[in-house]
């Protein structure tokens, strides 16, 4: 097992031996996003806090329950084609090939839509397949499907995750690894999405490997999460003898935070570096030094940016923000202000989110926020 880490501040990423520069995970408008971000970014500006408690308040006394922001979604603001130049400029710029892996949540329609531009003919096909297991939520990525059965295989793991069935999960971790251009990575393993607590979680992920170890090819270190979780991770990497990978996990503009660096030509290459070779090489970039929660709300002000020129169509950003009703109807925030108003809170959250734009507020949000922890 050979896996290594560069920082790009530190040297040329091009003159490290390797050809290609590799962008795993990163997300387009073909991904939907839970809105439960809105409390945690509230809270650091008061005036929204303060906003959002009322706001909860009145909702809870008209319609007798809580708010809940798992019931709306968002999706990403680039389509399959301005992701992949996105994720290619970056690795172009440093001077090297570019291969682009694009894994949005349990579905594998931008992959499939780019296959069919001259541009995006190389382009492997790839998702993030969300695991309802013991309690929580884990994600693995699946690069490189075989384009002839890719709907199928995505048609099953779709299934599991609507009705996860425990015995099923090995079956179906072992057929997709193996194929052996296909690569398997658990993704930020450390992230507890549910909310169970970070020692139980763990628990979860360690019980996880131990059974099904065999079929995981790596372990991804996450661009948009901290790196003292990412060192975790390395931990975990080490003691259970897995490659790392990158992984950018990008929502936004901002490509992906961490790559990988490799000598294949191709995605099958690369990906035999990896599961035969264990070797991984991954190159974190300059933004991933920023502050996290101002490149959480710098993403946010993506989102909530208007785009005359968007993929679907979708010009406001309200066109891209989505409601399921009790019913199960699903509409965008577009379609339900156009028969009432839009909330006074959401035009100070959008108002908050386009000043971030600005050279100097972000100035000083980097003195508010945190830095990055010192690499090690």
């Amino acid at each position: 097992m050979k896996s290594r880490i560069h920082f790009a501040w530190q040297c040329r990423l091009s003159e490290l031996g390797h050809r290609t520069g590799v962008s795993l995970h990163s997300h387009t408008s073909h991904s939907k996003e839970t809105l439960d971000f809105i409390p945690r970014i509230t809270s650091h500006f008061a005036l929204l806090r303060e906003a959002l408690r009322i706001y909860e308040a009145r909702y809870r006394r008209i319609h007798g329950r809580e708010l809940d922001y798992t019931s709306a979604w968002w999706t990403p603001p680039l389509g399959p084609r301005e992701a992949l130049l996105v994720e290619r400029g970056q690795i172009e710029e440093a001077g090297l090939n570019a291969l682009v892996s694009i894994s949005d949540h349990d579905n594998i329609e931008a992959p499939l839509l780019l296959r069919v531009l001259s541009e995006g003919g190389e382009v492997p096909i790839s998702t993030e397949w969300t695991v309802p297991y013991r309690g929580v939520f884990l994600h693995v990525g699946f690069h490189n499907l075989p384009r002839r059965r890719a709907a199928e295989r995505m048609a099953e793991l779709s299934r599991f995750t609507a009705n996860p069935q425990e015995k099923e999960l090995e079956g179906l971790l072992e057929w997709l690894a193996e194929i052996p251009e296909t690569l398997v990575v658990l993704n930020h393993p450390y992230w507890d999405e549910k909310g169970v607590g970070q020692e139980r979680h763990n628990q979860v992920v360690e019980t996880f490997l131990f059974r099904y170890r065999r079929y995981i090819h790596a372990l991804e270190l996450n661009g948009l999460r901290p790196w003292s979780e990412n060192r975790q991770t390395m931990g975990l990497a080490s003691a259970r003898r897995i490659p790392l990978i990158s992984g950018g996990d990008r929502h936004g503009s901002e490509p992906n935070a961490l790559i990988n660096l490799s000598h294949g030509r191709s995605f099958d290459e690369f990906v035999a570096e990896v599961r035969e070779d264990g070797y991984s090489v991954v190159a974190v970039m300059p933004q991933y030094r920023e502050p996290l929660t101002l490149r959480v709300i710098l993403a946010i002000g993506d989102v909530m940016r208007d785009n005359d020129s968007h993929t679907h169509g979708w010009r406001k950003w309200s066109d891209r923000v989505f409601y399921q009703r009790e019913g199960g109807e699903a509409e965008s925030l577009s379609a339900i202000w156009a028969r009432s108003k839009e909330p006074t809170l959401v035009k100070q959250f959008v108002a908050i989110s386009r000043l971030m734009e600005h050279r100097r507020v972000k100035a000083g949000l980097r003195q508010l926020f945190p830095p990055v922890q010192e690499f090690s």
